[in-house]
Order: C-alpha cells, then structure tokens, then sequence
C-alpha cells in the first residue's frame, strides 16, 4: 500500500462531527444529494398537468371546464397550470398541501366522486373548500402570476379600476371577485350569509395604493377626457353639416313655393307650407351637451342591486357608497344586450328588442326655469309576443319620464331613480296577485288596482332585499303609517318626475314616495317632434317650486338625475333607463351641466 493511500484511508476513517467519519459522512452526502433530486423530481411530476388529470374524474370533468378559459389558451401564450392555482410556491406550504392531497387518495379509493353526478353533487363543497383557503392567504396563488403593483388600469374597464381600489384600500383579494374563472361557478349556490363571510374585506390584506396604479388612473382620466372631446367634435361638425343640407333643402322648397305663385308644390293638397313654431326659446348652441346610453334594465329592482348573489358590486355599492355610474358609465350599451336578450336578470326577453338607446342631453337655465333637450334615434316595430296586438301602450309610441331628487334620498346618490324601482312592481319577479292587492288592507291608502308602482324606501317600515327562506323580495306590505310618509314628504324625501306622452300629447308632473302620484302639468311644459327617424322632446321646468313633490333647483348644489323612454309602444318595466347622474347649474362638478343663457 503506497503512502498515499495509507494517508487517504486515515483520512476516511477520521471522525468530524458526533462520532461519525468523513467516509460516512460523504456517503450520507452523496445519499442525500440522490435522495433529494429523486424526491424533488416525483414532487415536481406531481405539480404537472398530465398528472393532475391522470384520473378521470379531473380529466372528465374539471379539465374540461378549465380548457375553454383564457388561464389554458390566451394571445400572449402563457398557461397556467393546476399546480400554479393548487399548489403553494413556498417549500413548507407545498409540503403541507402535498400532505393535505393525501385525503384525495382515500375519496379516489372510496370512489366519492367517481361519475359525474356525484361530482356535481359535491361540487360547492369542494369550491368552498378552495375559496376559503385562498382568502385565508390572500390568494397566494393567484399573486403567484398576477401582482396588484404591476396592474396598468388603462387596460382595465371602469369597473375594474374601482374594485382594484377598494381591494387597495380595504382589504378585498382576488378570490372575492374572481370566482368562476376556471371552473363552472357555482357562487350562486352560496347562502347571502356565506358570500356575506367569504367577500368581506380582510384590514391585514389593505396596501398603500402604488404611485405606478395612481399615474396609471391619471392617464386614463386623461386619454378618456380627449376622447370624448373629439367624439363630441365629430359629432357638432356632423350636426352643422346635417343643418347646412337642411337650410339648403328649406330654401330650395322656399323658392319651389314662389316659383309656384304662392302655391304649394304639392297643388292636390291645397294647404301651403307652414313653419313649425316653439314656445321654449332656448339658445341649445350655448348649451351644455352630453351623450348618455341608457339601456334595458329587465328584472334588475333595487333589491337585486343590493343582493351580493345577484350583483357581484352589491357591497361596494351599500357598504362602500359606490356609484352605478362609476363603474358602468362606459358599459351600459353592453349591459343592455346582455338584459335585453334574456342573459341575466329578464326572465320574458322581446325578441329583436333593442338593448340600449343613445340619447343626447342638452341643458341650459335662465336663472328661473331648466331646459333640457332629448334627442335619440327611433326604433322600428318589434311586436310583444305575450301582449295581444304586439303593443303593450298603443296610444303612446314614446314615452319620457325625468325624475329629480336629493341625496337625502336613500340610493338617490348612487343609483339616481333606481331606488324606486323593486321587485314587486308591476310586471316584476315578485309582483303579489292581484287577489292579494284587492284584499290588502292598504287598498285605500294606496292604488293598487293594477298592480303596485313605484315607490321609494323611506315609505316602508321594512324591505326584503335577499329573499331569504321563501319570502318575496320588495316591501309593498309593508307601508309605514300616514304620519310617519308626511314626515317623509315635509322632510323632501321623494323623488320629483315628470312625465310625457306622446300620443295624448300630455305632460304629467308629480312626485314617488309610498306611490307613483301623478299630477297635472302644472311644473312643467314639454315639446315632441319625430323628425325623419330622430325623436326631439324639449322640456322647460321651473327652477325654484314651492309645489309639495317638486325638487328646487338652486346655484352651487348637486342633485341626482335620471330618465326612463319607453319607446316602440312600451309600458311599465319594458323601458329604457339611465344611470343616476348629477346635475348642476354652472357646475364644473355636474356630469349634466346646466349653462346660462
């Protein structure tokens, strides 16, 4: 044996650390470095795709699911996987979860979800199972791709611009909004008190808003301020030129007629031409202008807005102060379509019925009255299949509600007129019978021999929002006693509207607070026309009323306004509708700015 190795021998044998050699110790180091590349290489076969969906109730049924989403196929290319959502990143919480899909063996064993009726039946306790353990960690997984700070909000919709800042600022995580987005969502089949639990903001989630997410919402601010500039400079160059061919048309009719010796063209008719004269002098070219869609609301009362199952921006819109105009402004046209065409929240959909109208708003003051001016396209015939001659209203093919209110209108401020909409108005969902109306005790304090109309909060002693154990949703039995509404009326809580027909030609002025009570037209005078394929409604209104039910309008203050046309020969819910919005004279706070003549 050469020196060398005699010195390489005692070295193995030489004891370093609690009485072990060095040649045990590179044994168990070599052993340890085979041990964890094998462990690591079966812990990583486990976190892949193919494995996940190995058995067949993933393959059959959740893999399914997950492959028409934008998380399996999407433009930039990156998928993410079942591990990227299921499965922790951190070491130790990977080891627990590996632990915890034991479980999964022994219900694979036991066959518990074996056939697709049995995973469905099992379907919300497995998601509820997923949705808490992500809310415990602030959707860990979800961040492990996506990051609050690195959000550009001008790729987002209005929308998500305002729910990211109340995840911001209070505490809300992805996995309170975000369900549904792999799977089929069964969010629905959660009790209120579940989604009430699930969806409520966590304080130790808060985060200061980044400087990156607040120069992005300036940016946005900016680049939808300059389009809607140029929108509306397209739109006045359209007009004068439309103008300029009408003056064109006039003058050529103008000298047709002398031409003619003072006769009409048409020599048959025996009539001459007449101008059509206005009484509401309004200068609208120095008026204030804005384009609002309104759109069709179907089943969507006030109390479905308020239910966290019906509308997913339930909390922020009660418990936040969130306005509908807000997040929906720029999506209202989307919004209808999905109504209109029996998607979500109409359950009797009007084949052809349009889902929204454009509408340009004109308003300007003269110190003593408003003038607004309406202007939106006509619509052809789309006859109702469940009404008897396809016309619901036949004496009125148009019909122009405007109504005004305070923010001492509880939902006034957030959702304009919405608050007086419910679900056991006329038409709607939970409209009582009218056996029930004929026989209510409240018969002779209110009308309700067709059905109930509507009314606002601050009437009722109680609402029911959710519906819980059978109840019908709405309040209309629930009147509060006469002193307790004439406390309601003197305080001005109510809502002030005024009302146009087209086929009477009549202006109705009145107020809703226990009911719709409409007046004569007393507060307001209003003027139709249907020019060509455009409807032009001009309405002139006194600023200052001391009428009981009308809304004063004063300098420097806000007040919440909305509108309602029924058109193509509508009636009652089968409308089209605003968001609330708020008006003001001379007001560079006003989203609808009366200017001064």
């Amino acid at each position: 044996m050469s020196q060398k190795e005699s010195k390489l021998k005692k070295l193995m044998r030489k004891k370093v650390l609690m009485g072990a050699t060095v040649a045990a110790g590179l044994v168990f180091f070599i052993g340890g470095i085979i041990f964890w590349g094998g462990f690591n290489t079966a812990m990583e076969a486990t976190n892949t795709m193919t494995f996940c969906i190995s058995c067949h109730e993933m393959e059959n049924n959740v893999y399914k699911e997950y492959k028409p989403t934008i998380h399996y196929s999407n433009r930039t290319g990156v998928r993410a996987t079942c591990s990227d959502c299921h499965v922790p990143d951190p070491w130790v919480h990977k080891m627990v979860r590996k632990v915890q899909a034991s479980n999964e063996l022994l219900h694979k064993a036991l066959g518990t979800i074996d056939t697709p009726e049995k995973f469905e039946e099992r379907r919300l306790t497995m998601a509820k199972r997923v949705w808490k353990q992500m809310k415990d960690t602030d959707s860990r997984e979800c961040r492990n791709c996506h990051n609050f700070e690195s959000m550009a909000p001008q790729f987002q919709k209005p929308r998500a611009r305002k729910q990211h800042m109340n995840a911001f600022e209070q505490g809300q995580t992805c996995i309170d909004c975000h369900k549904g987005i792999a799977h089929n969502d069964v969010r629905h089949m959660l009790t209120d008190e579940e989604i009430e639990e699930l969806e409520a903001p966590n304080p130790k989630f808060a985060r200061e808003v980044p400087q990156m997410y607040l120069d992005g919402l300036a940016l946005v601010e900016k680049q939808e301020t300059e389009a809607k500039q140029k929108a509306a400079d397209e739109k006045a160059v359209a007009e004068a030129e439309e103008q300029d061919r009408i003056k064109a048309a006039v003058e050529e009719a103008i000298a047709q007629y002398k031409t003619a010796g003072g006769k009409s063209a048409d020599a048959t008719s025996g009539k001459t031409p007449a101008a059509s004269a206005s009484n509401i002098s309004v200068n609208w070219g120095n008026a204030a202008s804005r384009d609002i869609t309104i759109f069709y609301p179907g089943e969507a009362s006030i109390e479905w807005v308020l239910n966290g199952r019906d509308h997913g921006g339930a909390r922020p819109f009660d418990k936040g102060g969130d306005r509908c105009v807000t997040c929906h402004d720029n999506e209202t046209a989307e919004m209808g379509q999905k109504i209109v065409t029996g998607e979500t929240a109409e359950s009797t959909p009007i084949p052809n019925k349009r889902g929204s109208i454009p509408v340009k708003v004109d308003s300007a003051h003269d110190g003593e009255y408003l003038y607004m001016k309406f202007s939106w396209p006509d619509t052809g015939h789309s006859p109702v299949e469940f009404v008897d001659g396809g016309k619901m209203d036949p004496e009125n093919k148009v019909k122009l509600a405007v109504m005004f209110a305070t923010d001492e209108v509880e939902f006034a401020d957030r959702a304009g007129c919405w608050g007086t909409c419910h679900h056991d108005n006329r038409n709607m969902p939970h409209a009582p019978e009218q056996a029930a109306l004929d026989g209510s005790e409240f018969k002779d304090r209110i009308s309700i021999t067709d059905g109930v109309t509507k009314y606002l909060k601050e009437s009722r002693t109680k609402i029911e929002v959710k519906g819980r154990r059978g109840k019908k949703r709405g309040g209309w039995d629930k009147l509060a006693d006469a002193d307790m509404i004439k406390g309601e009326m003197d305080a001005g809580h109510y809502m002030d509207i005024v009302r146009y027909k087209s086929g009477s030609k009549s202006v109705e002025d009145g107020y809703i607070l226990e009911q719709r009570v409409m007046q004569g037209g007393v507060g307001a005078e209003i003027e139709a026309t249907l020019k060509g394929k455009t409807w032009t409604v001009i309405m002139k209104r006194k600023l200052v009323s001391d009428k009981s039910g009308d809304v004063s309008i004063e300098p420097g203050k806000l007040y919440n306004f909305g509108f309602a046309i029924h058109d193509d020969y509508a009636q009652s819910r089968f409308h089209h509708v605003s968001l609330g919005y708020k008006l003001g004279l001379d007001n560079g706070e006003a989203e609808i700015n009366a200017k001064k003549q």
